[in-house]
C-alpha cells in the first residue's frame, strides 16, 4: 500500500528484456534507504518488487501484462519516474490509499497556467470514468491528486508550485500517456451496492439494504 506522496524523482538507467518480461534499473537515492530485496516500490504508480539493489539504483522486473496495461513498457533510459516506498504501519498518510494497481492509461489533452498553479486535463478511459468524482482522489503516475473538475470523459487536476517540482506530471505535454488508479473505496462501494439495486442504481432504499444508513 502507498500514500501517493512521491518521495523522489528517479531516472531510468536501463530498460531491457528479461526472463520475466522487462527489467527496469532506476537510478535514485532516497527510496534506497532501508530498502531490501523483496520490498515494494511504486514506479510511476505501479507496484514493483525490488529484485536487486546497488549503491545508487535498484532493479525490478515488469511482467508483460503490466508493461502493456501501464506506461512502463514504453520507458527508455533517461526517463524520469515518480518513486515511493510502501508505507509502514503507523506512518502518516498524507495522500490517500494507493494500491499500485493501475486501472488504465489516460492521455493528457490540455495544460494551462492559473497563477502559480498548473492545471492539467486528462482524458479518462471509459472503465475508469465512473470512479472519478469532483473533489475525490485519483492517483496519476502514482501521485495522489484531487479531481478539481470532472466533465464528460475528462478530469482536471491542479498542481501547486511545490507539487510541480516533485512529480513528473508537470513536465508532460498533451498527447502523453499517464497511469491512472481510481480511489479503491469507490470500487468497494460499487461492489456492495450492485447486488441491492438494478444496474447498481443508488437510492435511499439501496443504501439502507446495503447497511450504509
Amino acid at each position: 500500500m502507498f500514500s501517493g506522496i512521491v518521495e523522489e524523482l528517479g531516472v531510468i538507467a536501463r530498460a531491457a528484456p528479461s526472463a520475466e518480461g522487462l527489467a527496469l534499473t532506476v537510478d535514485c537515492e532516497t527510496v534506497l534507504d532501508g530498502t531490501r530485496i523483496g520490498d515494494s516500490i511504486a514506479v510511476d504508480g505501479v507496484c514493483l518488487t525490488v529484485a536487486a539493489i546497488a549503491a545508487t539504483s535498484f532493479t525490478a522486473n515488469v511482467q508483460p501484462v503490466t508493461a502493456r496495461l501501464s506506461t512502463l513498457g514504453a520507458l527508455r533510459s533517461g526517463a524520469r519516474v515518480n518513486l515511493e516506498r510502501a508505507i509502514a504501519a503507523g506512518q502518516r498518510l498524507g495522500g490517500h490509499y494507493v494500491q499500485g494497481h493501475v486501472d488504465g492509461r489516460g492521455r493528457i489533452v490540455n495544460r494551462r497556467g492559473e497563477g502559480a498553479s498548473l492545471i492539467v486535463e486528462i482524458e479518462l478511459p471509459e472503465d475508469v470514468r465512473a470512479y472519478v468524482v469532483e473533489r475525490g482522489f485519483i492517483a496519476i503516475d502514482g501521485a495522489s491528486l484531487t479531481a478539481m473538475t470532472r466533465a464528460g470523459s475528462t478530469v482536471a487536476v491542479s498542481l501547486v508550485y511545490h507539487t510541480q517540482q516533485h512529480i513528473t506530471l508537470s513536465a508532460k505535454r498533451p498527447g502523453d500517456p499517464v497511469n491512472l488508479e481510481a480511489d479503491v473505496i469507490a470500487r468497494y462501494v460499487e461492489s456492495l451496492l450492485v447486488p441491492h439495486g438494478k444496474d447498481g442504481g443508488v437510492s435511499l432504499d439501496t443504501l439502507r439494504k446495503a447497511g450504509f444508513i
